[in-house]
């Protein structure tokens, strides 16, 4: 990946991959197809802005501990595991992989956001009250301001997304990040 510049302000892009967005897929989060077109203007907005774009994934290994809780999904190397088409990287974008809940546990993206000196993260993708909650709150809690836009996130329920949002809103978007 292209190096950027520094911003204050970084897009992410969480597990928009095929197993969570295809319709039928492994752990498909139906309202997932519906915020495609607000994440693709958010990408064209940042772009315009020179605001870095950073997509996390889900990748697991074959046997990963995590298939005893949900459905095999995200195998590395699978077409599952693939961001989808309508969202592909650019090469100067940034591809963070995880493989659990919280797209700072055991990843670079910490790394990746001292690197560019990035302070505020706007949240989108899926599920809004699994990766998208649990990011967020590991984000507060290591002082980066966020932003959850409700049009660029999608639960796995209408009412556990917005049970999610109303966490974020409430108790992690006041926090003093």
């Amino acid at each position: 990946m292209a190096k950027r510049i520094k911003s204050s302000t970084a897009l992410l892009v969480i597990d928009m991959i095929n197993d969570f967005v295809l319709k039928g897929a492994p752990l498909e989060v139906s309202r997932a197809r519906q915020i495609i077109g607000h994440i693709k203007k958010r990408i064209v907005r940042a772009e315009r802005e020179g605001i870095p774009v950073i997509y996390i994934c889900d990748k697991h290994r074959k046997d990963d501990p995590d298939f005893g809780t949900w459905p095999k999904h995200a195998v590395n190397g699978s077409q599952g595991s693939e961001i989808v088409s309508e969202l592909k990287p650019r090469s100067r974008d940034y591809i963070v992989d995880k493989n659990t809940y919280s797209a700072f546990y055991r990843t670079k993206l910490e790394k990746v956001l001292k690197k560019l000196g990035t302070r505020k993260l706007i949240l989108t993708g899926v599920a809004t009250e699994i990766c998208i909650l649990y990011t967020a709150m590991e984000a507060c809690m290591r002082g980066f301001r966020i932003e959850v836009p409700a049009d660029c996130v999608a639960g796995l329920t209408d009412q556990d997304h917005r049970f999610a949002l109303r966490q974020i809103t409430r108790y992690l978007k006041p926090y003093p990040c």
